[in-house]
């Protein structure tokens, strides 16, 4: 790949010789995989933003109960209920990424942050830390240019899918992609950017993907809310200047290392975690009996 995406430590320096902020060396960086120009990347960013907005404001209004049943309306029960556990604003974000996952799980329209099963992190960060902080459009699209940066490499240097690494591939790195955008929307540093990512994907590494029933539903949707969760943590802790001692390359290393030496069991087949409980095998069973008179309906149709 062109300029920088090998490693966090040459993007930076990348960033640091020509003089640019980290999101323009992501634009560079896709006007030379499409030929696009800088406008026309911008604005994909902003559309994709408003398709986040979107997809947060279907699951708070419209009926988000799956095939299954496991998700039934979830986010909104967050959204309304009347105890904040922490700020209303606490309260909201949760919402909103349960809310945009449910659409993902209810067959709606998300994007893939870096992945379905991850959808609802950064529209429930990026929507809350724009409306926290007063931020622009345009702000928020620099800071998403910055996530997919950081999915770039998390992607050479282990892996954005589940059926690979694990959850910490899925939900870790779409929260170590959010947390990056966070801290660069709020005046961080480069340094403070990366040790953000670093600090995410030590609280996300080992994560396993053990989704009940194979569906992308259970334990997936509220994992979502918690890695968003921690995604803003990870930036309040960078944005000190706390130090994740261990470089963040050095986090990606391991989480390629674990990834590698995680069962299948743990990657995406159903065969583990909380799929493999007694209520998950249950719950299996009931939807493969409704698979198949859905089925046999269709045939008689037929």
């Amino acid at each position: 790949m062109s300029l920088l995406f090998k490693d966090f430590k040459s993007w930076k320096a990348y960033c640091e010789e020509e003089k640019l902020p980290l999101y323009e060396a992501v634009i560079q960086y896709e006007q030379n995989q499409r030929g696009a120009g800088r406008k026309e990347i911008l604005e994909g960013m902003v559309a994709a933003y408003e398709v986040m907005r979107q997809a947060i404001h279907t699951g708070l209004t419209e009926d988000m109960t799956s095939v299954s049943k496991m998700i039934n309306n979830g986010a909104k029960k967050v959204f309304n209920h009347s105890v904040a556990v922490l700020s209303p604003d606490f309260q909201k974000m949760i919402a909103r990424a349960l809310a945009a996952k449910e659409v993902n799980s209810c067959m709606g329209r998300v994007v893939a942050a870096p992945t379905a099963g991850a959808s609802g992190i950064l529209p429930g960060v990026f929507y809350t830390l724009q409306e926290t902080h007063e931020l622009p459009d345009e702000k928020i699209a620099e800071a998403m240019l910055i996530a997919a940066g950081v999915a770039l490499i998390i992607e050479q240097k282990a892996s954005l899918a589940g059926a690979v690494g694990g959850c910490q591939a899925e939900t870790g790195s779409a929260a170590a992609m959010a947390s990056a955008g966070i801290v660069y929307a709020l005046g961080g540093d480069n340094d403070q950017v990366f040790n953000a990512v670093a600090v995410t994907i030590q609280c996300m590494l080992g994560l396993v993907c053990d989704p009940v029933a194979g569906l992308v539903e259970v334990p997936c949707v509220v994992r979502n809310a918690s890695a968003a969760s921690i995604a803003f943590s990870s930036a309040q802790i960078a944005l000190s200047g706390m130090d994740a001692v261990i470089p963040v390359d050095e986090c990606i290393d391991a989480m390629h290392e674990v990834g590698q030496s995680m069962e299948s069991r743990y990657k995406e087949t159903a065969l583990g975690g909380m799929a493999a409980t007694i209520t998950g095998q249950a719950i299996a069973k009931r939807v493969l009996i409704q698979d198949i008179e859905m089925l046999s309906d269709e045939e008689d149709v037929e």
